[in-house]
């Protein structure tokens, strides 16, 4: 996204709300993040903390299933086009995941639509 130039007067200014991150974060500052894992499938939260494959993610869901979206990366840069398809299981206060091998930072446009599925349960 490029900021957007005002020119007032022969000097340029640069509105402040055009330089903003395009990734979601919190009030705390943590990242929003989809984290793929070896064994235990893939989850989208906040990331706490991270040593080595081990990641700490706290109001966390469950990717259970998604569509919508052709990968995880389209996931987590533009979100779901099919929320009514994705079944996202209820978010989880913290969760520890052990063999983390691809964290995706979530935009906040990607997360908006994350968290407008809604919560399957069966």
């Amino acid at each position: 996204m490029q900021p957007t130039i005002i020119k007032i007067d022969e000097v340029e200014y640069v509105r402040k709300d055009s330089l903003q991150s395009p990734l979601a974060v919190d009030t705390n500052g943590l990242p929003y993040m989809m984290v793929r894992t070896y064994s235990a499938g893939v989850f989208a939260g906040y990331l706490r903390k991270r040593e080595g494959m081990e990641v700490e993610l706290i109001q966390a869901r469950r990717i259970w299933y998604w569509d919508g979206a052709a990968s995880l990366s389209q996931l987590a840069t533009e979100g779901t086009k099919k929320p009514q398809n994705c079944k996202f299981p209820c978010p989880v206060g913290s969760i520890v995941l052990t063999q983390a091998i691809e964290l995706i930072p979530i935009t906040e446009k990607a997360k908006k639509s994350i968290e407008g599925v809604p919560v399957w349960t069966q």
